[in-house]
């Protein structure tokens, strides 16, 4: 990654967050930065990324840098409501997304991902740039009906609900790379294990949002529930199949931010559903679950992606991780709350990610001799 592109990336995702936070300044009737908070870290941060790894390149190509460019006006045009710009931007946005996953995958037609041939890790990432590409056109006859057309009315299907989905192409190409580092296994139960993982994870997601939308109770808890085993079942495969590089660590602590996630989106959905259901109490739980599942889980699979040809880089530290446990488990919700917390949030945060994207450290030579190991034994 070009020192260029890291100082990009350093900027806009801490923007992101510090956007999480302005609400202590602006009041958000008259400007809600939570769009912008969403769309920098999700769409112009992650969705880079996606498209940048994709590519395999040193630096940003001229198609991942229009991209970048047309993402950051995406976001802005939400967040000023200029709704007519945000039904032209997505469709180039997409076209671009379709392009990257054709030449890097070669058919118009995702058939591979139904293929038993075709590696889970490859199904993930190819999922994720499909499901990119398809939740940038979703939004268009979503922002349509919004502040257009008016056809469906339901109290769950708002503009910012769809934006929020962008979070999902994220977590599938964080997903593929934990899938990548797991060797290579026999035993025909691990690899059905691993296909079933796939498709309740894509499967489970799409049916839980509509779900959501159609505001079931019972329904939404199942699919949770199923989601929550599912992804306890591939922090096991992780766990007992992950190979040891300096990845492992970081993947593993992300892995179990995203258990978390589940456990308090259970525990959200259990509550809004309860008697005498007040959202401001609900509050301090939805918001860990928020910054739970964008800057915990998202952020360690985007980190490994985004520094993939960088590697080996000091990312196994139990300080890193550490650092990142506090920043997201406690400074990042109590600072929703309080000003001064969030600016402590802020700055070990943008410590975190400059950690993340600058720092090389020093090499383990344990984790080097363990990474030539594997190496070897994939050579034979």
């Amino acid at each position: 990654m070009s020192q260029k592109l890291k100082i990009t990336l350093w900027i806009i995702m801490t923007l992101a967050l510090t956007c999480g936070f302005l609400h202590h300044l602006v009041d958000p009737k008259i400007l809600n930065f939570e769009r912008l908070h969403i769309f920098l870290f999700n769409l112009c941060g992650g969705g880079t990324i996606l498209i940048y790894f994709t590519e395999d390149k040193s630096s940003l190509s001229p198609k991942a840098t229009i991209f970048l460019l047309l993402s950051v006006s995406f976001a802005f045009c939400a967040f000023m409501e200029w709704y007519a710009l945000t039904l032209i931007i997505p469709m180039a946005l997409a076209v671009i997304t379709e392009t990257v996953r054709v030449h890097h995958f070669g058919s118009c037609l995702p058939i591979s991902l139904f293929s038993s041939e075709e590696s889970t890790s490859r199904k993930f990432h190819q999922a994720a740039l499909l499901c990119l590409s398809l939740g940038l056109l979703i939004s268009i006859p979503a922002t349509l009906n919004s502040e257009y057309g008016h056809w469906v009315t339901l109290d769950k299907l708002k503009l910012d609900t769809f934006f929020l989905g962008f979070s999902f192409p994220i977590s599938l190409i964080s997903m593929s790379v934990i899938f990548s580092l797991m060797k290579e296994e026999c035993r025909p139960l691990t690899g059905v294990l691993k296909e079933v993982s796939f498709w309740v994870i894509n499967l489970g997601v799409i049916i839980f949002f509509l779900f959501i939308l159609a505001n079931w109770f019972l329904p939404q808890v199942a699919i949770a529930t199923i989601l929550f085993f599912t992804v306890s079942l591939v922090l096991h495969l992780y766990w007992r199949q992950g190979v040891q590089l300096q990845q492992k660590a970081f993947l593993t602590s992300g892995i179990v931010f995203l258990v978390i996630t589940a456990i308090t989106g259970i525990l959200y959905i259990l509550l809004a559903f309860s008697d005498g259901y007040s959202p401001q109490e609900a509050l301090p739980l939805l918001r860990m679950h928020a910054f739970t599942a964008l800057y915990g889980w998202n952020l360690s699979g985007l980190a490994v992606i985004g520094r993939h040809e960088d590697f080996p880089i000091q990312l196994h530290s139990w300080k890193v991780i550490l650092l990142h446990w506090l920043t997201v488990l406690i400074l990042c919700p109590l600072g929703y709350f309080f000003p001064l917390v969030a600016i402590a949030a802020v700055l070990c945060y943008g410590w975190l990610l400059y950690i993340l994207l600058f720092n090389s450290g020093q090499i383990d030579q344990k984790i080097v001799r363990a990474e030539h190991r594997v190496l070897v034994a994939d050579d034979k």
